[in-house]
């Protein structure tokens, strides 16, 4: 990854004096070790009227892949490679803003005893940089830019220069300039926007990162118009910092409308008392859509296949409407852990009879599994290898054919908005592939096709706008019994 820092001068103010803003020497060319990989720093042209510093980023993939431990090894084979296959190398992003304020940390805060006088003043600064992700296109680049003084240029990057037809990558070519700003406030505006432009972190987004936004942002961003989603994706959608940060973001402003300090408006607010409300768990929203949505078709008899451990068996016990549950995976060890969490030696004999678990595989065809209302595949299918996917259709909707079928499966789409979750892993290292909504929308209507059902989608989980539910769900109704109701 690139990025140049240019500026103009004469004689009485060269334009070298950028060497001394920087703290590196025009002359030479440096090289700074970082935790994942090597910033050279050199000038391509230093003379009076026009100087240029650059920074070029050597990732070192490897050290990524093991500083971000690993997480998602196991699953599909293409996101294993995605792990090593990116654009991480190439496009300014996190890494980039963080070889920037190890790099060039004094110029940041503004200091430089030999030159204190051209550290406070404005420059003309002309920024490059090659290849920026922009989540958001280039509308959202100059949304971010221009309010603070920027004239923004922001080309989009071809897919491919040779076919055109192809359309624009997410990538922008972007070039700033000013004549307003200080080194070291362009250096912070840099820091804050790459990643949030990015909408991506390399590495896990602590507490502090608070504080690091606050003080890049001092003095630009409690007033900028897109404060909100500068905070929130800067801190990878944690919701609790993003809350801390906004909060703290209006007592500044609050401050310098009153001309006062921040902790004499502070001090005049109340600690809240109430304890913040948490999030209700993924894992209980979808075994509430399941109810739901079982409840919608009427059934009784149901069967949970890859029952695992027995959540959802134990919330269906729960419901007595639910008059028989069988609970299938090919685990012996899970269906122990099933039995245990049940209760199943100490279950009144009423209860009892409603429940029963077995074990087998669902790439066979099994005469046990007919004749049931609706079967759930909740979290399954993503754990096959695709090529045995076909034989879990037939086993299901061929050979069981019960009235319904739901089944859930992670929505890779949103795997962005999971701040612990690198960019190109999977959720769970057991994971053979994750589906987008259209790759999900486009198998389930295949198999709805060619076993005589219908077939209707539900979100689960809270929607994203740009990125959808985190879970994705479809509700398979057999035909023959929709025409039947009808009739």
């Amino acid at each position: 990854m690139f990025l140049t820092i240019s500026t103009s001068g004469d004689a009485a103010h060269p334009a070298t004096d950028l060497g001394y803003l920087l703290h590196k020497h025009p002359d030479k060319a440096q090289k700074f070790s970082t935790s994942y990989g090597t910033a050279h720093v050199f000038y391509p042209e230093a003379g009076d009227e026009r100087c240029t510093a650059a920074l070029l980023m050597e990732i070192d993939t490897v050290a990524l892949v093991r500083r971000g431990k690993g997480k998602g090894r196991g699953g599909a084979p293409d996101a294993a490679l995605a792990q090593y296959v990116n654009d991480r190398p190439y496009a300014a992003s996190s890494l980039l803003a963080v070889a920037l304020s190890a790099v060039f940390s004094s110029a940041m805060r503004g200091v430089c005893t030999a030159r204190p006088e051209r550290a406070a003043a404005p420059l003309p600064l002309r920024i490059e940089v090659p290849a920026l992700p922009a989540r958001g296109g280039a509308g959202l680049v100059g949304r971010l830019f221009e309010p603070l003084g920027w004239s923004v240029t922001a080309d989009p990057v071809p897919l491919d220069t040779e076919f055109p037809e192809w359309g624009d990558s997410r990538y922008v070519r972007l070039v700033l300039e000013s004549r307003t700003l200080t080194l070291a406030e362009a250096l912070r505006h840099l820091y804050v926007l790459l990643p949030v432009l990015d909408d991506a972190k390399h590495y896990w987004v602590a507490p502090d990162e608070v504080d690091k936004l606050l003080r890049a942002g001092e003095g630009w961003l409690p007033g900028h118009p897109e404060q909100k989603l500068i905070t929130s994706r800067y801190l990878s959608r944690r919701w609790s910092l993003t809350r801390q940060a906004t909060e703290r973001l209006e007592l500044v402003r609050l401050a310098e409308a009153d001309d006062s300090e921040v902790e004499e408006i502070d001090n005049a607010v109340e600690e809240e008392t109430e304890a913040e409300e948490k999030p209700t768990p993924l894992a209980v929203l979808r075994r509430d859509a399941i109810v739901a949505a079982l409840h919608d078709c009427g059934a009784a008899r149901v069967l949970d296949l890859g029952c695992g451990q027995g959540q959802l068996v134990q919330a269906l016990l729960k419901d007595v409407r639910f008059t028989e549950i069988v609970g299938v995976d090919v685990s012996v060890r899970a269906l122990t852990i099933a039995s245990r969490r049940l209760k199943l030696d100490r279950m009144g004999e009423r209860q009892a009879a409603r429940v029963q678990l077995v074990q087998g595989s669902l790439a066979y065809t099994d005469k046990r599994l007919g004749g049931y209302d609706a079967a759930v595949l909740s979290e399954v299918i993503e754990h096959l290898d695709l090529p045995r996917l076909p034989a879990l259709e037939y086993s299901v909707f061929g050979h069981a054919r019960p009235r319904a079928v739901l089944v859930t499966t992670p929505n890779v789409e949103y795997n962005v908005r999971w701040e612990t979750l690198p960019a190109g892993h999977v959720r769970h290292g057991d994971h053979r592939f994750e589906w987008t909504r259209e790759e999900f929308r486009a198998w389930a209507a295949t198999v709805a096709a060619r076993h005589g059902y219908d077939v209707e989608f539900r979100p689960v989980g809270p929607e994203d706008p740009e990125v959808g539910p985190p879970t994705q769900m479809a509700v398979f109704t057999l035909t023959t019994e929709k025409e039947a109701k009808a009739a």
